[in-house]
């Protein structure tokens, strides 16, 4: 039985209002999670995971203390953690692969942990909202499907999604949280505000826009961000969004244009100019080989 909440097997549910009530717990745990304030991160301290990626550490990592993501309306956030290792794994899921995604996500905390040692593993998951498409509804039951379906015991401890992560505000639905973190050292999980996402911000965000996959994009064991390769073909036709307004781009961009965050425009649009500063990525990666960054003293991520 692969998937618990208070020590009980997860059925199979038809819907996100039919899990909550059936497991009032786990609807009062995501009141208290949407009750909380932002808290800012220190850049320092900080690895952002961007869209369809993911990243997992544990508690004796000198280079990062915090995993964190933002900008997520219909997307979820997952957090993998396991008791006694502190092998953490964050990833921010878009529906692109869930069924492949989720036993990345399953390995990469196993596999820094001790199966001798006490402790199980623990699942959270915030994102998603009340969009009029159902499109949150739709990747919060594929994400648990997806978790029922692993060989291991994972117990459900936050489920922060879809219902409960939505407000309507001047008459439209929107999330309530749009970023979130997890401290690897203490197990803390928060919302979140970021003013930095990076390292190669725009280049990870042409990955993800290009069609790119699920991509692990820390090695822990040697505290490197790594980036690609990646490869995409060249399309002279996206110049055209650079000429449109906020509300095309939002309405044809976006699968939730009403609730995106102030940024979001700004965001898509710098992505857009820098696939066309680059038609191809193969000078960003020469000799095929990936991009690299460490943790500087001055605590930046800096290119090796």
């Amino acid at each position: 039985m692969p998937l618990l909440t208070q020590n009980k097997q997860i059925e199979r549910v038809n819907s996100t209002a039919e899990l909550f009530s059936k497991y009032p717990h786990l609807k009062e745990t995501a009141k208290q999670f949407v009750s909380r304030s932002p808290e800012p991160v220190d850049p320092g301290q900080l690895l952002f995971i961007q869209q369809r990626e993911f990243a997992s550490t544990t508690p004796a990592d000198n280079s990062v203390s915090i995993l964190g993501s933002d900008d997520a309306t219909t997307c979820h956030f997952v957090v993998l953690r396991h008791t006694g290792s502190g092998a953490t794994c964050l990833a921010h899921c878009d529906g692109s692969s869930t069924c492949t995604e989720v036993p990345l996500i399953v390995d990469a905390v196993t596999s820094k942990s001790n199966p001798a040692k006490d402790g199980r593993l623990e699942l959270h998951l915030v994102g998603g909202f009340d969009d009029d498409r159902k499109t949150s509804h739709s990747l919060s039951l594929s994400i648990l499907d997806a978790f029922q379906k692993q060989k291991e015991d994972i117990h459900l401890e936050t489920c922060c999604i879809t219902d409960m992560n939505d407000v309507i505000t001047e008459g439209i639905h929107r999330p309530v949280v749009y970023g979130m973190g997890v401290n690897v050292k203490t197990g803390h999980m928060f919302p979140a505000l970021f003013t930095c996402r990076g390292p190669a911000e725009e280049l990870r965000s042409a990955r993800t826009i290009s069609g790119g996959q699920m991509v692990e994009v820390y090695d822990s064991s040697r505290e490197l961000v790594r980036i690609g390769p990646c490869s995409w073909t060249p399309n002279s036709d996206m110049a055209f969004w650079l000429s449109q307004d906020d509300e095309a781009v939002l309405q044809f961009l976006s699968t939730s244009p009403h609730a995106e965050p102030p940024h979001f425009v700004q965001h898509i649009k710098s992505t857009i100019q820098f696939l066309l500063d680059h038609p191809t990525a193969d000078e960003l990666f020469p000799d095929g080989q990936p991009q690299l960054y460490r943790r500087s003293e001055e605590g930046h991520w800096k290119r090796v």
